[in-house]
């Protein structure tokens, strides 16, 4: 640092328990060497978690909003659940006393659900993808996005998925053929 100048910047590293008789060691350095300059210093961290600041609220409103559309999500693919199986309950019912098992049945029942939900996924994630790359341009130092991220994430919506529709498809399985058929 020139003594001329007044807004030299120096970065001192100092061990966390010591900070007190560091800055204090420190600002009488500096007023040995720069009698006429204001000493004043600031922590590193604290700057950064300042300047984050606005990254974190974002964290927490994306977040908020990620549960509340799996929430919404969930119901609604539990109301196309109970709708489909009402709709097939006489189907269900005749599959099961001509011997198909509970398992088939949900099969039955969740493969036209998994096969939607496969579908917007491929469609998804690829945007997805190019939205977080075109996100992330903006930071020095970030993360690599890879394919492996989005198919663990793949994985859990398809687990979600299939924890909501299974409940319905259960009950339908396992309901008395006798009662859906009872009316033919």
């Amino acid at each position: 640092m020139n003594a001329a100048n007044n807004y030299g910047v120096a970065y001192i590293k100092i061990s966390p328990n010591t900070s007190a008789s560091s800055l204090q060691y420190i600002e009488k350095t500096f007023k040995k060497f720069f009698p006429v300059s204001p000493y004043t210093f600031h922590f590193k961290d604290q700057e950064n978690l300042k300047n984050y600041e606005s990254e974190a609220k974002w964290k927490q409103i994306m977040l908020f909003g990620a549960i509340l559309t799996i929430f919404i999500s969930s119901i609604g693919l539990f109301g196309l659940t109970v709708l489909s199986t009402e709709k097939r309950t006489k189907e269900i019912g005749i599959r099961k006393v001509l011997g198909a098992s509970v398992t088939r049945i949900i099969g039955i029942i969740s493969k036209d659900f998994i096969f939607l939900i496969l579908i917007a996924m491929l469609a998804s994630m690829p945007i997805a993808l190019i939205s977080a790359n075109k996100w992330l341009q903006n930071y020095p130092y970030r993360v690599q996005l890879s394919w492996v991220m989005f198919g663990e994430v793949g994985l859990l919506v398809l687990f979600i998925a299939m924890a909501t529709i299974s409940f319905q498809a259960i009950k339908a399985a396992s309901a008395n053929p006798v009662d859906s058929l009872r009316s033919e």
